[in-house]
């Protein structure tokens, strides 16, 4: 049996305070590697704790892209250090410094202390802060090295699970874990559509949300397998945390996904492209015109 544990780090984030995050982020790694932990997951944007600016104070906008990091800063080389210490894989969060406006990143440290994969949010929230963000324009799945063996990993952050093309190229690109760093209100709606991307990608799902007063926790992970070897239904929910601050870990069986994945049929084998042609069209109609959209 190779199980692929993913630690999902409920926190509340000490506002923009990058220090702190900092420090609150290696503890709770650190209490993940002791729960034997195979990944940690933060929250999305964790260096700044997902703060934005106010546009009517003068210069805010300005101060807040100052506090950008790249790829190389010192956050980002802290756990790099911290994965290859505890050999566990990280998938850090934070506003990366861009060309122009910075962008909603996430790194995926592998135990070796090496980043395998960098991922920009694509569905960037256009109609709200989040306009201030450079939107990535690809989906990546990466090879990921683990104690356990490897597996095919892929990222997607927050609104982009609210798309269903955005698992479902991970899918077609190999994915057989999907990590989701978040940061809104997880309520029944977004609970149910997130395990639809499990169900219809036969994928596992973990996600990461802040914790209450921050957001409202309920951190989750669903199973890729939703029928049993006999085609009875299987309960594909893993772990659903509450509100409360934790380290929750969600354990992914890899041979029965992997073995699931080969028998059932919701792959690649019985699509029909020829038919999906509107589904790449850039042109939007109404009732969904929206002006601050950017395609």
């Amino acid at each position: 049996m190779s199980l692929i544990k993913v630690a999902l780090l409920q926190m509340a984030a000490c506002g923009n305070d990058q220090d702190a995050n900092l420090a609150k982020g290696e503890a709770f790694c650190r209490q993940a590697g002791e729960m034997g932990a195979d990944i940690a997951l933060f929250p999305e944007m964790w260096n700044i704790g997902y703060t934005f600016f106010d546009p009517a104070q003068p210069n805010a906008r300005e101060i807040w892209q100052a506090q950008a990091i790249s790829q190389d800063d010192d956050f980002v080389a802290h756990f790099k250090a911290l994965a290859k210490e505890l050999e566990m894989a990280v998938a850090l969060t934070y506003l990366e410094r861009w060309d122009g406006a910075p962008r909603n990143s996430v790194s995926l440290i592998d135990r070796h202390g090496e980043t395998v994969m960098t991922y920009a949010k694509v569905h960037t929230c256009d109609f709200d802060r989040e306009s201030a963000c450079t939107p990535g324009d690809d989906f990546y799945v990466c090879t990921l090295d683990t104690a356990q063996g490897n597996v095919k990993v892929g990222v997607m952050i927050c609104f982009d699970r609210e798309f269903p093309e955005s698992a479902r190229i991970l899918m077609f690109k190999g994915a057989e874990l999907i990590l989701t760093p978040n940061a809104c209100e997880l309520e029944a709606n977004r609970i149910d559509q997130f395990r639809a991307r499990a169900f219809e990608n036969m994928v596992g799902m973990a996600m990461t949300n802040y914790a209450v007063p921050q957001e409202n926790g309920h951190s989750i992970a669903f199973d890729a397998v939703a029928f049993d070897e006999n085609g009875d239904t299987a309960d594909p929910l893993i772990i659903e945390a509450e509100g409360s601050e934790g380290v929750y870990i969600a354990e992914f069986d890899l041979d029965k996904i992997r073995a699931y994945r080969e028998r059932e049929v919701w792959g690649n084998a019985f699509r029909k492209p020829r038919c999906y042609d509107l589904l790449t069209s850039l042109e939007v109609e109404r009732p969904f015109l929206r002006a601050n959209a950017r395609r």
